[in-house]
């Protein structure tokens, strides 16, 4: 499994646009991808799990994923969330 822990930069956090975006990145990359933050922890692939965690701005999470190419998915997924959601 590989992890990786960023801080989400989207201004007003994981809202249901960057969580969205998130999703569906975790969906289509075919892996098992977990969020975890503030001490839980929800499958990446489900919005309403994503925006359950109430991910704020500068919240640092921890990004799960396992399968064949999990590094290189894990390094996706952490990039996205450090960028600026709000301007994709």
């Amino acid at each position: 499994m590989a992890q990786r822990t960023t801080s989400i930069a989207s201004k007003v956090g994981l809202h249901a646009r960057p969580a969205s975006l998130l999703a569906n990145t975790a969906t289509s990359s075919g892996h098992d991808v977990t969020l975890t933050a503030k001490g839980r922890t929800v499958d990446a692939d489900s919005l309403l799990s994503v925006l359950s965690l109430g991910i704020g701005h500068g919240d640092e999470v921890v990004i799960g994923v396992e399968g064949t190419d999990d590094e290189r998915v894990a390094d996706e997924i952490a990039a996205l969330l450090a960028s600026d959601l709000d301007s994709v």
